[in-house]
């Protein structure tokens, strides 16, 4: 397997009884990238994530964790891995820094206290109230403390914004900026399309158990139907466009307003357009999401 990738995974088996979670999966992650790993409930995120970690075990495949089979070396991949669960099971008497002491011990104490208060800072969090009493979003934030306090090389997170309100999951994207800046590797699951979109280096789509794209999130976009608003001076025969390759799905507005969706490039638009007597031109990318939900149907 590759030595220069932080994650791979090659033609990976898991099966619960008669449901197949993931089907085959072959995955390659770079060392020092933000990798987006997408799809919705069930799609098989969470399964590949604790298959990495040997929470659970392969019915078939290979896995390589920063170049360790964690099957034969769990303790080792654990070790230089943050990882944050989608459900992260806290004591509810504790102290939130009493419960981050704890973890840090678990780990070797590799956790500096001073850069647990300064996160603790950063998303507003109260270390000196007991669990039992936090909101689930402040719950949210020790999960994420407590995967980013021993500045890993490899982050394994679950939904990291899940329960968090915009101006803490900002915070939270800077976090992951600033580990990929100090050369850590980020793989995380969501279902928040617009957050990967905006994080991202590389985005991977999993469908039912495979993965069926792997691209930037500018390239899933410019890959998608472009939607083009055309304003003309006067009435024109505007159906002489739907001729145009790459164009569909055209419609006129009383003669000076025609919109359409473009495959690919705009080029052969452009120079159709130069025989009419044309006011303004207006296009739009679909979002990230609108990608996403092509890849579902």
């Amino acid at each position: 397997m590759n030595a220069k990738l932080a994650i791979e995974t090659r033609n990976l088996v898991k099966n619960y009884g008669p449901v197949q979670a993931l089907r085959g999966l072959d995955l390659q992650v770079r060392e020092g990238e933000i990798y987006g790993f997408l799809g919705p409930n069930g799609a098989g995120k969470t399964t590949t994530i604790r298959c990495l970690l040997d929470s659970i075990r392969p019915n078939a495949g290979e896995i390589r964790v920063l170049g360790i089979d964690p099957q034969s070396d769990p303790v080792a991949v654990r070790s230089r891995v943050g990882y944050l669960p989608g459900e992260l099971a806290l004591e509810g008497n504790l102290k939130a820094i009493d419960m981050l002491q704890l973890l840090n011990r678990i780990r070797g104490g590799q956790g500096k206290r001073s850069f647990i208060h300064e996160l603790a800072e950063r998303l507003d969090l109260d270390l000196n109230v007991k669990i039992k009493n936090l909101s689930k979003g402040n719950k949210q934030k020790i999960g994420v403390i407590q995967a980013f306090m021993h500045k890993p090389e490899l982050l394994l997170l679950d939904e990291p914004t899940a329960g968090l309100d915009p101006m803490m999951q900002r915070e939270v994207h800077q976090f992951l900026s600033d580990m990929r800046d100090a050369g850590a590797t980020i793989f995380f699951s969501s279902h928040v399309l617009s957050e990967v979109e905006v994080i991202a280096d590389r985005v991977g789509i999993i469908r039912i158990g495979e993965l069926v794209e792997v691209a930037e999130p500018s390239t899933l976009v410019q890959r998608s139907l472009l939607r083009v608003e055309v304003r003309f001076q006067q009435p024109v025969e505007a159906h002489r466009l739907e001729q145009v390759e790459g164009v569909r799905s055209l419609t006129q507005d009383d003669g000076t307003v025609v919109r359409m969706e473009v495959e690919g490039e705009m080029d052969a638009l452009v120079k159709a357009l130069a025989e009419f007597p044309v006011s303004r031109i207006e296009t739009e990318l679909p979002s990230l999401e609108e990608v996403f939900l092509v890849y579902y149907q």
